[in-house]
């Protein structure tokens, strides 16, 4: 499972470290246990879809046309899925093979950036 530090998390969410250690603290935000803290993919992908339907989201970005996020839902039906990527408070889809799905090794909570150019999206990951 992937997991993420806290200034990882803080910068995929588009927030302060402050502000993740703060939802740490409150509980808002679970840790993995690991030293130094670490917050599990699939909760940081929650997270930041529940930060995007909130009205306190302010929409910062200083992305163009990237977006780099986690990814927050895959559907594979048969040859083709769908990837859907929270990217601060920009909701990204994605309709790829299922192929593709399998060799970007992509899953719920996985880091993921959608490239937009025109009307084609194009998902890549990083292996940081």
């Amino acid at each position: 499972m992937t997991a993420f530090r806290i200034a990882e998390a803080a910068r995929l969410l588009g927030v302060s470290d402050d502000t993740v250690r703060r939802w740490v603290d409150q509980g808002v935000l679970p840790v993995t246990g690991a030293s130094p803290a670490e917050i599990a993919g699939p909760d940081l992908a929650a997270h930041a879809v529940r930060l995007a339907e909130s009205p306190a989201s302010d929409g910062r970005t200083s992305a163009r046309n990237r977006f780099a996020g986690l990814v927050t839902r895959v559907q594979v039906d048969g040859v083709m899925a769908q990837v859907d990527i929270q990217a601060g408070p920009h909701r990204v889809v994605s309709l790829l093979s299922a192929e593709a799905v399998a060799e970007l090794g992509l899953e719920v909570g996985s880091r993921a950036t959608a490239i937009v150019k025109a009307t084609n999206v194009i998902v890549e990951t990083s292996k940081e």
